[in-house]
């Protein structure tokens, strides 16, 4: 697993980089960041997906794509 460092903070950013080759540098909120976190720190940073919410946002965008047939009459809509 990936490993970052907090190179610094900037506003309301902290610029993080990657510890193996190739080094990669990106900003991330600094409210995604622990509250103790500081510049040096190393973090282990691990993203999963949200199922269920990943299928009430699927249903939300389905529900609005066949709103918007039904007012086509259920022809294909040309976007």
């Amino acid at each position: 697993m990936t490993k970052y460092i907090i190179d610094r903070f900037e506003t309301n950013w902290a610029t993080m980089e990657t510890m193996e080759d190739p080094v990669v540098i990106f900003n991330l909120p600094k409210n995604l960041l622990p509250k103790n976190a500081k510049e040096g720190d190393v973090l282990d940073i691990n993203i999963t997906v949200d199922k269920k919410a990943t299928l009430e946002r699927k249903n939300v965008v389905q529900n609005k794509l066949d709103l918007l047939k039904k007012r086509n009459g259920g022809d294909d809509l040309a976007l």
